[in-house]
Order: structure tokens, then C-alpha cells, then sequence
């Protein structure tokens, strides 16, 4: 299965990308991992996203998009992924089908929202107690997902699957899970 991610900040998607990669064996593609990797790493691409994110800045969308082109290309990504972060804006959606026809003649195979209310990801947040997780400093990352990220929804309308996120891990993941087989044999 080829899927992609989206929610909100707090949502739990990178908790349910785990679970769901190991139920379904196929690999969970995090941005951020492939930002810390390439860093790590020293790549060319690592060494630009560092200098960005020293800046504070963006890294720009053609890193962005470089690093998962490659990333789709390794051999344990060829029967399917879960993407996390990626896409984040409609440009990169398009960039993505364009890497999916492009490489092995595929389309996703679902958009995975994970639905939840506004003041439990702020609760939710606080709670993990970051020092950077301030009340307006969340509110700010929520408004850049309703402006950037929404948009998306619109987009994967024929894809999306909407999982409500609220629950336990296992009952959120069951939701998922059940959904996405539903998804397949109908």
C-alpha cells in the first residue's frame, strides 16, 4: 500500500505510523527522519536542509521533494510506504504524484486523516511538557496546518479515509486498519 498522512500537530500520526508500518510491512518515510538522515549523513541535500534549518528557515520545497524522490526509490519502498509529513502543501501532492507515475506507474492507495478536536491537541501538547510547546506556540503550528495542510483534504478527496484519532493507541490504529481493509475489497 502506497498511503500518506495528514492531521494536525498532536494528531498522533507519528505514533500511528509506526504501528500501522509494522502491521502492514511497509516502511514509515518520516520528513523529519529524512531531514536528521541526510544531516547525519553529510549528502548534498543534508548539507543544504542544514544550512536552512540553522537559519531557522524553511527548508525549500525542492529539497524536500529530492529527499523523498530518493528515499521512494530504495528497494524496501517498492511494494508500498507510509509517508508523514510529506506532503504538507499542494504543490509537493503534485510533485509526489509526479515521483509515484514516474517511478513505477502507481497512484496512492489512500490519504489517511486523522481527525481530532482543536482543544485536545492543544491539551494533548501541553501535556507532553516541551519547553517549546507554549499555548500560542501550538495555536501558531495549528493555523499553519489549517492554511498550508488543509488544502490537501480538497485535493485527496477521493483518496482521503478519515479516522477519528481520538482513543487509545489500539483503538485508534484498529479504526485505521479496519478502514484501509474496507478501502481494499471494496
Amino acid at each position: 500500500m502506497r498511503l500518506v498522512l495528514v492531521g494536525p500537530p498532536g494528531a498522533g500520526k507519528g505514533t500511528q505510523a509506526a504501528v500501522l508500518s509494522a502491521a502492514l510491512g511497509i516502511p514509515h518515510v518520516s520528513t523529519g527522519e529524512l531531514f536528521r538522515a541526510n544531516i547525519d549523513e553529510r549528502t548534498p541535500l543534508g548539507t543544504e536542509a542544514k544550512r536552512y534549518l540553522d537559519e531557522g528557515s524553511l527548508v525549500p520545497d525542492e529539497v524536500t521533494n529530492e529527499m523523498v524522490r530518493q528515499r521512494l526509490r530504495e528497494s524496501d519502498a517498492a511494494g508500498g510506504f507510509l509517508l508523514d509529513g510529506f506532503p504538507r502543501t499542494i504543490g509537493q501532492a503534485d510533485v509526489l504524484a509526479g515521483i509515484l507515475k514516474d517511478e513505477d506507474g502507481h497512484e496512492l492507495d489512500a490519504v489517511l486523516e486523522f481527525q481530532i478536536p482543536e482543544e485536545e491537541v492543544v491539551s494533548r501538547m501541553l501535556a507532553r511538557g516541551r519547553a517549546d510547546d507554549t499555548e500560542a506556540v501550538i495555536r501558531k503550528r495549528l493555523d499553519v496546518y489549517h492554511d498550508s495542510t488543509e488544502p490537501l483534504l480538497d485535493y485527496y478527496r477521493d483518496k482521503l479515509v478519515v479516522i477519528d484519532a481520538l482513543g487509545t493507541v489500539e483503538e485508534i490504529s484498529d479504526r485505521a486498519l479496519s478502514a484501509l481493509r474496507a478501502r481494499q475489497s471494496g
